[in-house]
């Protein structure tokens, strides 16, 4: 037996040993290594600040460059009229939709208030806004004069910061021969009626919008531009379905999140058959003096908690 001890003792004096030796191992800091063949990388001097320190030890770029370079060119699809400069002797069409050019920069759009069209060339652009949600989302879809037509989408929570944070939005190329059937909303009917509308029906009292989505609607046309706005009132929205279905469908298929907002399909038949029974009874839809129209894209204010 005594000679089987000095077996057994090694082991448990190699591991005590270990276990200091791993101890001191753990409470060196570890540096960055670098690769091989190539001078070790120097840990950041104190004070420096943190966007410095971060991209150490590469050296700040010069703050005026930031200011000469030029941007990235966007991608066609997200700016389709990039470029463009007014005709000599023509001026910009005026915009009388409520927009200010303001708020299309805060959802990511040029204003329509600046875009450049030639002719033969169209916007058609559709706000939604719930009355009783913040989501609120925006198409708009261009179509030049060498026959491509393109679609811009915007959606977001419009409330309560000093910017759109939590904002989606993709620019795509529409599938070729979209733009015949775009250019066909020009002579829509409806762009000719007032912007503002109420229904009036044989013995029937006004109602009182409490809760639904409001839709507004601009068409542009090289030196003219249509605003409508509907809401509440399935009728007077029916009045627009043709015009509403196809821009917003539009947006359909390119991001989930949006598809989300309109559970995957866009269908306002129920809104067009409203229209249509108010028009056969002898009602109609007639310009409302006393209406009070928010601008599309304003935001509803903060509620106290």
């Amino acid at each position: 037996m005594k000679g089987v001890r000095p077996i057994v003792l090694t082991p448990l004096i190699a591991l005590a040993w270990a276990g200091a030796a791993q101890a001191q191992l753990l409470r060196i800091p570890i540096r960055p290594r670098a690769p091989a063949g190539e001078p070790p990388v120097a840990v950041a001097p104190p004070g420096l600040p943190p966007s410095e320190a971060e991209i150490w030890p590469f050296p700040a770029p010069d703050p005026k460059s930031w200011w000469d370079e030029p941007g990235l060119k966007r991608p066609e699809a997200a700016d389709p009229l990039a470029g463009r400069r007014i005709p000599r002797g023509s001026t910009l069409a005026p915009v009388s939709n409520g927009i200010d050019p303001s708020t299309y920069r805060l959802w990511g759009l040029m204003p329509l208030q600046w875009e450049v069209l030639y002719p033969g060339e169209m916007i058609v652009e559709a706000w939604v806004r719930p009355s009783t949600s913040v989501r609120q989302s925006v198409v708009r879809v261009i179509v030049r004069r060498d026959g491509k037509a393109f679609v811009q989408v915007r959606a977001g929570l419009a409330c309560c910061e000093a910017d759109i944070a939590r904002r989606i939005g993709f620019d795509a190329e529409l599938p070729p021969g979209s733009a015949e059937r775009f250019l066909a909303l020009r002579d829509n009917p409806a762009w000719s009626s007032p912007r503002l509308v109420r229904t009036e029906e044989h013995n029937a009292a006004q109602g009182l919008c409490v809760n639904g989505v409001s839709y507004d609607l601009t068409l542009l046309v090289r030196g003219q531009s249509r605003a409508l706005h509907r809401a509440c009132d399935d009728a007077a929205i029916g009045q627009v379905a043709d015009i509403l279905e196809p821009v917003l469908r539009a947006g359909l298929g390119h991001d989930p999140r949006f598809d989300i907002l309109f559970r995957g399909k866009i269908d306002f038949g129920a809104e067009r058959s409203a229209y249509h029974e108010l028009i056969a009874s002898g009602g109609s839809l007639k310009a409302d003096p006393q209406g009070r129209l928010q601008p599309p894209g304003a935001e509803i204010a903060p509620k106290p908690e």
